[in-house]
């Protein structure tokens, strides 16, 4: 099949489907998406919400439990414990379904009746505020990723300890201020490394030691701001620069005009062939991929990890997850459509928190069950006949080949990770039919402003934790800002021990400013910039054409891969 233009069903922007899609959706048994890619991701995001929790009751056992599930929300909130027990089954909240209704309206009530699990997490200890993770030790305010203990203020953070403000990082070591690196041992405020020890402001470094504020170095040591220094004037350096809040915003301003004159590679795609997107790692054959390892022929993923093969419109999935399409929030699993945090599932279209089922269609909650729709049990033979009359009746509705739409969303779109992606104000949200949640007034007293702060972490005193410090964002930001904070003890004690200075956001805006360090998650045709004739194209520029996420109005200096390995090695 040709490839085909569309106009999305949302933001009305022309996409195209390459006529390699066909193939995949043919395999689906799906029809061609109506949404663009960014909008699909959008609508996936809507159903995932990491960090805004709440105070309720498990309606089993009346144990007081945090929840991601506000208590306007119309669902009965088990705990952990009672949600995995055999205390109660559902089967029993099965129903016969309705030709005369829309399958999405029959699938809300569904939604609405099955009890649902508080927060998602897995042989958690002493790490109450958390959720979206497996073993977390010790760990604090830290959402997604696994083998972690004594991270405080994390996302997406694997096999690390002892750290601070962490995101889509992993093995990080008593480090702080860290984006999208691996294997660090007392790094700061450094993000796109890998490899590096004691050191301070390092953008896409490798195997560095004992470097300041460097920009594209690889196997340095004692460098400031990309220069070799002695041994004695790096020391004496960063011995002046520790601790202030103050020179700590001016290194972040130099670092940022250092990263303007130095070239970048066009792409973060390491070990990998014939793929297009940014941050990828082992990948073949993976198209318009962002954040992802060891994929193979694929395309539009979002963080999915650990052998992801034959996979369209997936985010935040992985560990050996095959035929998978608009998918989200999941573990593992074949052959499914259409599903929100499924583990280990065969066969599953329109289906949600479902675990180690086979042949199921648009169930909510199973576990261990085959040949289910609706949560009502059924013969195979009953199973496979009824199903394809099911997805008839949902194409004469246009909705079948459809994601879950906004409306089932569980949660208000300022609650989901949609709003780090595609922030918007409430007037906007609104404006667009999402819903929104109002903050609870606070009734907290404000104990210091930033202003009166000293500016040094040395001159801080320890009564300082525990008091109400005033966000310097107050709210008029999109980051969720909670407006105010509090140092907690083990994270004061880091600060003085690391001589790092107090951080003056919330974290939610920390957050949202660590995460914003990320390229746009899209992709512009453009050609080398490189123009050296030491380089291989000799005298003539480079004309080596590419896929980046550096839009074309950007400041930087883009490479393709080869001048980039020529300058940079």
């Amino acid at each position: 099949m040709k490839t085909e233009t569309k106009n999305c069903q949302n933001c009305q922007k022309e996409f195209v489907i390459e006529s390699d899609d066909f193939g995949f959706y043919e395999k689906m048994k799906v029809p061609s998406p109506t949404f663009c890619p960014e909008c699909r991701f959008q609508r996936r995001l809507l159903f995932r919400n990491n960090r805004v929790l709440y105070k309720r009751e498990c309606v089993l056992c009346h144990e007081p439990v945090l929840t991601i599930y506000h208590k306007s929300r119309p669902y009965t909130i088990y705990c952990r414990d009672c949600w995995l027990s055999d205390k109660w089954n559902p089967i029993d909240y099965g129903k016969d379904y309705d030709f005369s209704k829309p399958f999405f309206d029959q699938f809300k009530v569904l939604m609405e009746a099955v009890p649902r699990v508080n927060l998602y997490r897995d042989n958690f200890i002493l790490s109450d505020y958390c959720n979206y993770g497996l073993d977390f030790k010790e760990c604090y305010l830290l959402f997604g990723g696994m083998n972690n203990e004594r991270i405080y203020f994390g996302n997406q953070v694997v096999e690390s300890r002892d750290s601070l403000d962490i995101a889509f990082s992993s093995k990080i070591e008593f480090s702080y201020e860290i984006f999208e690196s691996k294997s660090f041992n007392k790094v700061f405020f450094s993000s796109y490394s890998k490899d590096c020890v004691e050191s301070y402001y390092l953008i896409d470094c490798r195997n560095c030691t004992k470097c300041f504020g460097c920009v594209g170095l690889v196997n340095k040591k004692y460098h400031i701001f990309n220069q070799p220094v002695t041994k004695e004037t790096y020391k004496e350096f960063t011995k002046e620069n520790q601790g202030s809040y103050t020179k700590h915003l001016k290194n972040l301003e130099r670092l940022q005009k250092l990263k303007l004159n130095v070239p970048h590679r066009y792409a973060r795609i390491y070990k990998s062939v014939n793929s297009s997107g940014d941050d990828l790692s082992e990948a073949r054959n993976t198209q318009i991929s962002f954040t992802s390892g060891q994929t193979e022929n694929s395309k539009y993923l979002f963080f999915c990890r650990r052998g992801t093969k034959n996979c369209y419109d997936t985010s935040f999935q992985g560990f050996n997850a095959e035929l998978l399409y608009e998918v989200a929030h999941g573990f593992a699993g074949s052959n499914t459509a259409f599903s929100i945090r499924n583990l280990m599932n065969q066969n599953t279209y329109y289906s949600e928190e479902c675990h180690n089922c086979a042949n199921i269609f648009g169930c909510e909650g199973l576990r261990k069950k085959s040949y289910c729709i609706l949560n009502k049990q059924y013969t195979k033979e009953e199973y496979e006949a009824l199903v394809p009359k099911i997805i008839e009746h949902m194409k004469t509705t246009g909705e079948y080949g459809e994601f879950f739409p906004k409306e089932l969303s569980p949660f208000a779109y300022n609650e989901t990770i949609a709003q780090e992606y595609f922030p918007l104000t409430k007037k906007e949200a609104l404006a667009k039919n999402y819903t929104w949640q109002d903050e609870e007034k606070r009734n907290y007293k404000i104990d210091i402003e930033t202003k009166n702060i000293p500016d040094n972490i040395k001159d801080i005193e320890d009564d300082i934790v525990g008091k109400v410090i005033a966000c310097n964002h107050g709210g008029a930001c999109k980051h969720q800002c909670t407006e105010a904070f509090k140092i907690i003890p083990e994270e004061f004690k880091f600060y003085k021990r690391m001589s790092l200075p107090l951080p003056r956001l919330c974290p939610n805006c920390r957050h949202y400013e660590r995460i914003g360090q990320r390229n746009p998650l899209k992709l512009w045709d453009r050609v080398c910039m490189c123009d050296k004739n030491s380089h291989f194209h000799g005298q003539d520029k480079c004309e080596v054409a590419f896929k980046t996420s550096y839009a074309p109005d950007r400041s930087e200096i883009v490479y393709c891969e080869k001048c980039y390995q020529q300058e940079i090695y």
